[in-house]
């Protein structure tokens, strides 16, 4: 198990595998390493590395509740490409992870080879954050995985019609863990909920244009689910014009977030690390 210590002492957890090309995974917001295992072998000829925030996976639970935030969760990457000795990095974030990489874009270009955006820009719209927050930081009512995954496929079924059972089990599985005593937990702290309201009532919030305006110059793919709720058609179109040299993808019969191994977000993926050699 591969750790390192973050600067204000907090141990965090991360996967480094493959040899080549190095990229680094950003998950979502509640999620964790496991978020990539269905990209994870499409990405030959790259050194994949995936990181568990402080407070998700394997990482330690933050001692401040408050860091857990996007800026912490930069540093906190760029200390863990200083701990492997790495100049250089294409990332692939999925939602918050994208939000990381604009931060990174912002305060720390010269990190940067590539970027791409999973279901993730610079405005998060109103519907998505209303159903995020309806869930972070509360245990599922579940007895089991299996349970788990069947609500999984029967919630999500108009988003992401036709997706196998067996798929929603493996989801469930990186999101969730059984109890011994019965039921499931959390794979991250609940305080992560304690966090996202406290700075919502922070005050003015960073402008994540400008971050998002940071990437001109860099090979980007912006990927959306056609059913996305997070990321609206009009904050995707305004990416594609302020951004010329994007490469835009919308993944069909998926809403957020796309597994990324869909033929249309591979494509995405695959001509980014392409430009960013």
């Amino acid at each position: 198990m591969a750790r390192f210590v973050a600067s204000d002492g907090t141990g965090l957890h991360y996967e480094d595998a493959g040899t080549g090309q190095p990229v680094l995974c950003l998950a979502g917001l509640t999620r964790n390493s496991a978020d990539f295992g269905f990209v994870l072998p499409h990405l030959d000829g790259c050194r994949v590395i995936r990181m568990d925030y402080r407070g998700r996976g394997r990482s330690d639970h933050a001692v401040d509740v408050m860091s857990y935030n996007i800026l912490r969760e930069a540093q906190d990457a760029v200390e863990l490409l200083d701990h492997l000795g790495l100049a250089r990095v294409t990332v692939i974030g999925t939602s918050r992870g994208g939000l990381i990489a604009m931060v990174l874009a912002h305060l720390h270009r010269d990190r940067l080879a590539g970027v791409v955006l999973n279901d993730i820009g610079p405005e998060v719209a109103g519907a998505g954050i209303a159903r995020i927050m309806d869930y972070v930081g509360r245990e599922p009512d579940l007895p089991d995985l299996d349970a788990c995954a069947a609500a999984l496929a029967h919630v999500h079924a108009e988003a992401f019609p036709g997706v196998p059972l067996a798929r929603w089990r493996a989801q469930a599985e990186a999101m969730f863990c059984e109890m011994p005593g019965g039921g499931l937990g959390l794979r991250y702290d609940p305080g992560l909920r304690d966090a996202l309201v406290g700075q919502a009532g922070a005050g003015e919030a960073p402008d994540l244009w400008e971050m998002f305006d940071a990437l001109r110059g860099l090979p980007v793919a912006a990927i959306r689910g056609a059913n996305s709720d997070l990321l609206a058609p009009e904050t995707f179109e305004e990416m594609q014009r302020r951004h010329p040299g994007l490469i835009a993808a919308t993944v069909p019969d998926r809403g957020h977030v796309p597994f990324l191994d869909e033929p249309e977000a591979l494509t995405a993926i695959r001509a980014v690390l392409e430009q960013s050699r």
